[in-house]
């Protein structure tokens, strides 16, 4: 089978394909031209022209060659449709000799055969599986564009189970066919002529009447009739076939008839039974075929364009409930202002003593006050259009993956209820009862009756609440003397007074936060510097003990410090690598957890000084983070690139792991009881539901924030209603709300030359440590550089 497959690409021993003689001398010509005059000067007798496109369209059809054809064990001599085969052929080697070209590959592997047993000459078949022709190699560039050797391959791939199913081994087949198919004339080593053609087709027509059913009564059968010598069956069965088929074998080329006698003949002109009424019949089938190809085709379009009219019509649907839904919102809060205003105007009438004079002069301020706030109301209107517009397909997105996601939950909400009440009613409860008890409403309904609205409207509000980070001040440090003021931490104490910076210098500087904001001045000096033998990870604040915070770094030492005594109170030693995170428990002020290099997430007892817990992991720990209810949980990030939600009653397994980032995950942070963001160096924030999970596992974010850039270095992650600040390797500040995957601000740091005093850009600096300031529209962020800068949301 692989020869057949490849008959386009290759030919046989010294065959040289077609070849053209004249009365004064010879010359060779290719396959592919041999095919193309042949074919395009016999279009007149619906043969069809055989360019390099309508080769590759043949081999595009399920073709098969007429050698796996013939050699088909279940293949039964039908007259006609043999006949058929065989007037094709001829009728192409006629073609060629018309114009004085011998066809020497007239061979069954030379020719395919489509569905309705039309017959296309493919110029030649190759045995070179059998390593018999290292020549035919050549002779494959003739056909070989990249397209139908592209073509070839597949429908060699598809054809090779079916070849070792065959009797009859293909490459072994094609290398005997060769000296089936030679002449007598060629065997004494004379050219090639027409009447070494009509030899070969007396082959073809005794292999089309006299199937066998294995290898070796194959290859007796061939011999034999090298000698003219005949099985039985085919004398008895089909003498005339038999009889012409000797005439064409005869061993003097003199003797056998020339292309014009054999046309001539009997044989090929005498009428068969219902001869055209077949031919028409096929030709019938064909159209027939070719219709319901067509059919088939426009019924797939018709319905893939009929799944995606009703998924839009479901869509309108869905979004014409809202709209109800929304507008009934809108009018209930429109009465209710109506109310508000007659009650006031009712208080108003009650009050007669007021001065009529005042009263206008204070009319005439208020109208100016009223137009001054339309317009700025006008200009906020207009701005949050246009951010509206702006990122339209990214809201819609969001919004119809909210509202399926309900829908989903909704859907599957109602399943058990649907089971409870179908066994209450074959338990032989009265309907009447069932009704009863049975909620009115579908939970699909109730989940369109405006249950997303708050939370979208909420999300919505806040995407579009603000236009802008602005700089509320620029703290500017005298620490000249260290060559990196890389800032690796920053936090807030409990009552956002006072934040705490850390980083590779080795230090713990407190700051006053209004008075940086309030002072002018070139350079700010810190309330509290605290001295560390260890480059800085991160840095805690004790949410109950103000003045008590926590540090890690980089010798795998955790540190608690008393900020108002300026003094260590509390070394422990116990990871074996780099601590990166820790983090207090707001629920249990005395309960610290960090996660280290060594793999490892330990608990603390800052009252005893030792660790209380371990839980080990086999990939480094980048963050670790309690959720604000409760010291029971955690969460942290790991270079394996999941995230862990531990119940720390049950350390051994977790109770949930996210999996979805690509890279290291650097941090964790707790958006409510339920909710986390991850940060990884993947590019994105994660967000999810750990209510989500199947089996312990979460393979599914709620969203993917995208629009920074962070594939290398920790750049900081801090959380505040909703709103989800992060760093970027740009040196930007980028803020997301927890309701959409799009950025909501950023805030680029300019660097500016200390000698020039111009702004430059320098692509090594990054944002490395970002923090909230309580639950304010106030942030802090730090750059590589050891810049910080005071941001507020405006």
């Amino acid at each position: 089978m692989k020869g057949s497959s490849e008959s386009s690409s290759r030919g046989l021993n010294n065959t040289s394909g077609v070849s053209e003689f004249c009365t004064d001398g010879s010359k060779s010509l290719s396959h592919i031209d041999y095919v193309r005059s042949l074919l395009g000067s016999h279009k007149e007798a619906n043969l069809g022209g055989l360019d390099d496109d309508s080769i590759v369209r043949a081999l595009e059809c399920e073709d098969v060659s007429l050698r796996q054809w013939l050699d088909n064990p279940d293949r039964s001599v039908d007259a006609f449709e043999c006949f058929h085969v065989f007037r094709q052929i001829v009728e192409i080697v006629n073609a060629a000799h018309s114009q004085g070209i011998v066809v020497h590959n007239v061979r069954p592997s030379c020719f395919v055969m489509s569905s309705f047993n039309n017959v296309s000459f493919i110029e030649s078949a190759s045995c070179s599986d059998s390593g018999s022709d290292e020549d035919a190699t050549t002779k494959s560039r003739e056909i070989g564009s990249s397209r139908q050797e592209e073509i070839l391959s597949e429908r060699r791939s598809k054809q090779q189970e079916e070849v070792k199913k065959q009797p009859f081994p293909m490459k072994q087949i094609l290398a005997m066919e060769m000296s089936w198919y030679t002449s007598h004339e060629e065997d004494n080593g004379s050219l090639c002529n027409c009447a070494s053609d009509i030899y070969r087709l007396g082959v073809l027509l005794f292999e089309l009447f006299c199937p066998v059913s294995s290898r070796e009564e194959k290859s007796r059968t061939m011999s034999s009739l090298r000698h003219r010598v005949l099985p039985p069956q085919i004398l008895l069965n089909w003498p005339k076939e038999a009889s012409f088929c000797l005439w064409l074998l005869h061993p003097e080329p003199s003797c056998r008839p020339s292309m014009s006698e054999l046309l001539q003949s009997e044989f090929i002109n005498e009428p068969r039974e219902n001869l055209e009424e077949r031919e028409a019949a096929m030709e019938l089938r064909d159209r027939i075929e070719e219709q319901e190809l067509l059919l088939e085709f426009l019924f797939l379009i018709q319905q893939r364009k009929q799944e995606a009219a009703d998924k839009l019509q479901d869509t309108i649907s869905l979004l014409s409930s809202d709209i109800d839904q929304v507008v009934k919102r809108q009018l209930v809060l429109q009465q209710k202002g109506r109310d508000v205003r007659s009650f006031l105007a009712s208080r108003k009438r009650i009050r007669q003593g007021a001065e009529t004079t005042a009263a206008e002069e204070e009319n005439d301020d208020n109208s100016i006050d009223e137009e001054s706030k339309l317009d700025d109301t006008l200009e906020s209107t207009l701005l949050e259009s246009s951010r509206l517009m702006r990122n339209l397909k990214k809201l819609e997105s969001v919004y119809f993956a909210t509202r399926y996601r309900q829908i989903k939950a909704a859907t599957a909400a109602e399943k058990p209820l649907a089971r409870y009440y179908s066994a209450l009613s074959c338990n032989g409860r009265s309907s009447e009862k069932s009704s009863m008890s049975q909620p009115s409403k579908d939970p699909i309904n109730d989940s369109r009756q405006g249950g997303w609205i708050d939370p979208f409207l909420e999300g919505l509000c806040k995407y579009l609440s603000f236009s802008k980070l602005r700089v509320k001040a620029d703290l500017k440090q005298g620490d000249l003397l260290n060559s990196s003021n890389l800032v690796c931490a920053i936090g807030f104490d409990r009552d956002g007074e006072f934040f705490a910076t850390a980083g590779v210098n080795k230090k713990i500087k407190i700051f006053e936060c209004e008075s940086i904001i309030k002072d002018g001045r070139d350079i700010h000096y810190p309330v509290v510097e605290l001295a560390s033998r260890s480059k800085l990870s991160g840095i805690c604040w004790n949410s109950y003990i103000k003045s008590q915070v926590a540090s890690s770094n980089f010798e795998g030492v955790v540190q608690v410090w008393d900020v108002a005594r300026n003094q260590l109170v509390t070394e422990m030693k116990e990871h074996e690598k780099r601590v990166w995170s820790i983090d207090y428990s707001s629920a249990d002020p005395t309960l610290l957890a960090s996660g280290s290099d060594d793999g490892s997430v330990k608990l603390w007892s800052i009252n005893q000084g030792v660790s209380i817990g371990t839980i080990k992991t086999k990939a480094n720990i980048c963050c670790v983070q309690f959720p604000s209810e409760t010291g029971r949980s955690l969460a942290f990030g790991s270079a394996d690139h999941k995230v862990y939600y531990y119940d720390l009653r049950n350390p051994k397994l977790p109770l949930c792991t996210m999996i979805g980032h690509h890279k290291t995950v650097s941090y964790v942070r707790f958006v409510d009881s339920s909710t986390l963001v991850s940060s990884s160096t993947d590019n994105t924030l994660k967000l999810w539901d750990l209510s989500m999970s199947i089996s312990g596992i979460n393979e599914t974010p709620l969203h993917s924030f995208m629009g920074h850039t962070n594939v290398k270095n920790f750049v900081g992650l801090s959380v505040s209603d909703g709103y989800i600040a992060t760093g970027s390797e740009t040196n930007e500040v980028f803020v997301y709300h927890k309701a959409f995957p799009m950025p909501v601000l950023s805030y680029k740091f300019k660097t500016i030359d200390p000698v020039s005093e111009l702004e430059v850009d320098d692509a090594s600096q990054f944002i490395s440590s970002v923090c909230w300031r309580g639950q304010s529209s106030t942030l802090v962020a730090a750059n590589s550089t050891g810049n910080i800068k005071i941001l507020e949301m405006v």
